[in-house]
């Protein structure tokens, strides 16, 4: 999914975990979702890891989900790559309702 840089203002299509239950509104559909990036780049606070497990998830490289990082896509510019297991799902479920106040 295309991802805004934070230090410039340019996308980069990188992969991304859909968080949104379902699409929100319909012109065009939208879903939330969160930044997937290679695990080589500097941690932020909530980054849950894949290094060990990024095959498993579809990924090409070790990676880490950015749970601070949300952006608002076009369900049209996606395309599933994988599944995340169960166990990391809830680990990210559970860091989203501590960041919006929810745990």
């Amino acid at each position: 999914m295309p991802f805004p840089f934070v230090e410039l203002p340019r996308l980069q299509v990188r992969p991304a975990l859909v968080v949104s239950a379902k699409p929100l509104g319909t012109t065009p559909p939208l879903a939330w979702s969160l930044m997937i990036t290679s695990a080589a780049n500097k941690g932020w606070p909530g980054d849950i890891s894949l290094e060990d497990r990024f095959r498993e998830c579809g990924l090409p490289s070790p990676s880490v989900i950015r749970t601070a990082k949300i952006g608002t896509v076009e369900i049209m510019e996606a395309r599933a790559v994988g599944r995340l297991p169960d166990d990391i799902m809830e680990d990210v479920i559970a860091r989203l309702r501590a960041n919006f106040g929810m745990a």
